[in-house]
């Protein structure tokens, strides 16, 4: 089933999943990158050799405040935004909720514990409890521990251009094996440490779909479970995404299975909210798909993720 013979993932297969897919103690006991471990200097020397023309693009969508607001049902804690204006100057506020499906960020490894209740038993990644994620901070996991910066090879699986459509359809969401054929049409080999960055069509998804009644769980098209397979078969070192989580996700036991799974058990960063629009328009104009990707999240002591700008480089 799964990825072996391109089904969708079963109940059975996703519980299996927590356990085919631990990397608990993979890197020892006291590590705080979990697959970012994937991203070694040899990693980095490679996806900075990808550089040529000296092209950036940013992947992040723009904070959304109260004052530009497209969608409350989706972002209902816009970010506040205030400004200070004297005769020598301006200053301004920020602040964010940014965990969502609005906000660009990256989740840390505290983000997501193993169950959804309450069990006092309930854990983080690499064993720890989550008591340790208390409304003070994180005293494990946190984003603070990747304050040098995420460099490495970037690629874009985009399925919608694939496909021949604007956006990934309602039904048809983004299966492992879409991306491995993605990999093939383009020749590209997916190797250890590169950020997996799938788009579904976010921007145009939204544009046409004005009236959209956005839920949770998630009930937009996007990303399915059996991506995971392809993230760890490959040694992924974080999956980012513009759409998320596949809507139809109500037959597994939890409410966002990826987020549950690929973070606490495998360890590994999600970037979630991407924008890839104009990224994809520079890949098919280029014809290349793989290039420099950096995310430098801020430096939040016991922090749960951080608002970041992922930027490719041409």
């Amino acid at each position: 089933m799964g990825m072996a013979d391109r089904t969708p993932t079963t109940v059975e297969e996703y519980r299996a999943y927590r356990d085919r897919f631990h990397n608990w103690g993979r890197w020892g006991a006291d590590d705080q990158l979990g697959t970012l471990n994937h991203v070694t200097a040899e990693v980095r020397r490679a996806a900075a050799a990808l550089v040529r023309d000296g092209r950036t693009v940013s992947c992040s969508n723009p904070w959304q405040t109260a004052a530009v607001q497209p969608d409350a049902r989706r972002n209902p804690r816009p970010a506040q935004f205030e400004m200070a204006v004297n005769p020598g100057g301006s200053s301004d506020f920020l602040g964010v909720w940014y965990h969502g499906f609005v906000t660009t960020h990256i989740d840390a490894l505290c983000h997501m514990f193993t169950s959804e209740d309450w069990n006092p038993t309930k854990q983080v990644y690499n064993g720890r409890p989550a008591s340790m994620v208390t409304l003070d901070r994180a005293e494990t996991n946190s984003v603070d521990h990747w304050r040098d910066g995420i460099l490495t090879r970037g690629v874009l699986y985009d399925i919608p251009r694939m496909r021949g459509q604007a956006h990934v359809q309602e039904g048809e969401p983004v299966e492992g094996w879409h991306l491995e054929e993605f990999a093939k049409q383009h020749g590209i080999t997916p190797r250890a440490g590169d950020a997996v960055l799938v788009r579904s069509g976010a921007e145009p998804f939204w544009t046409a779909h004005p009236d959209f009644e956005h839920a949770f769980p998630p009930n937009t098209p996007g990303v399915a479970v059996s991506v995971a397979e392809f993230l760890y078969d490959t040694n992924a070192s974080l999956i980012g995404w513009d759409l998320m989580e596949a809507g139809g996700q109500e037959r597994f036991p939890e409410t966002i299975p990826l987020h549950r799974l690929v973070i606490p058990h495998m360890g590994m960063p999600m970037l979630d909210n991407a924008n890839f629009e104009r990224l994809a328009e520079v890949c098919a104009e280029t014809g290349r798909y793989e290039f420099m990707f950096t995310v430098a999240p801020l430096v939040v002591e016991g922090g749960t993720g951080s608002p970041v700008n992922p930027l490719a480089t041409f």
